[in-house]
């Protein structure tokens, strides 16, 4: 009996004589109705991986949404895709005759939202050997994650476009280590998990053991086959991490 809650009669009790007849009676045993409830099955929670990127020409956008595909290869977990805030006038953007994103459904992200992932994939171009402004801005507006250390612990990852071969594959991730490092978010390579692919010279190829990438040329350059599969490979291992650390976290 809880405490000022009354004792709720039994079915397997005898029906206590004010209870005639004409008395409906106590109704259904809320104890019965609250088990049945319960044994309905429920879909299982998925785990996310939020890719989160900035694309000017289109091409990490291409290696977003395959990297997408991959993460969707490993049963529970799904990739969630988000742009970053454009910080280019319109005058600049249309200057620099880059396409229009249109309403393709893909969200802008807030700082506040990356607490809601289970993992974090970060895409954009290069700039010097580093990421992107618009990027780096996003990364500048985490200030209050930062000091209550809310993505600590959280695995995340890079995948990069540059303009030529020496552009920054490797530095464009190797430099943005950085954020992650003064988050606490475990930085996650690919290593040389692709196998073969990695070691290919048939073909020029974007990419390195930091993570997926693409050479865009002067913009008009079409992500390789390889680039793709590399870009697919990479969700695929990063869900396989993420699912790892989900299902021995104790926190």
């Amino acid at each position: 009996m809880g405490k000022g809650g009354g004792c709720i009669p039994s079915k397997h009790q005898p029906v206590p004589p004010s209870l005639t007849d004409s008395d409906p009676g106590p109704g259904p045993d809320p104890i019965s109705e609250t088990t049945h409830h319960n044994s309905i099955p429920t879909e299982p929670h998925k785990l996310r991986i939020f890719i989160i990127f900035y694309s000017m020409y289109g091409h990490v956008e291409t290696l977003a949404n395959n990297i997408k595909t991959g993460i969707e290869e490993i049963e529970g977990v799904e990739g969630v895709l988000f742009r970053v805030p454009e910080t280019l006038s319109f005058e600049t953007l249309t200057a620099m005759k880059v396409p229009e994103k249109g309403d393709d459904g893909i969200p802008v992200i807030s700082p506040e939202e990356l607490v809601e992932a289970d993992g974090l994939l970060f895409g954009f171009p290069t700039r010097y050997g580093c990421m992107s402004a618009q990027m780096k801005a996003f990364f500048d507006s985490t200030g209050g994650l930062w000091r209550e250390q809310r993505l600590a612990g959280v695995p995340a990852g890079f995948f990069v476009s540059t303009g030529t071969q020496g552009g920054g594959q490797e530095t464009t991730a190797w430099t943005a280590i950085t954020q992650l490092a003064h988050h606490g978010m475990l930085y996650v390579p690919i290593g040389y998990t692709f196998g073969a692919g990695m070691f290919k010279m048939d073909s020029i190829r974007g990419g390195s053991p930091y993570g997926a990438g693409v050479f865009s040329g002067d913009g008009t350059r079409e992500p390789s086959q390889r680039e793709l599969e590399l870009a697919q490979h990479q969700g695929k291992y990063m869900a396989m991490i993420v699912k790892r650390f989900g299902s021995h976290s104790t926190l």
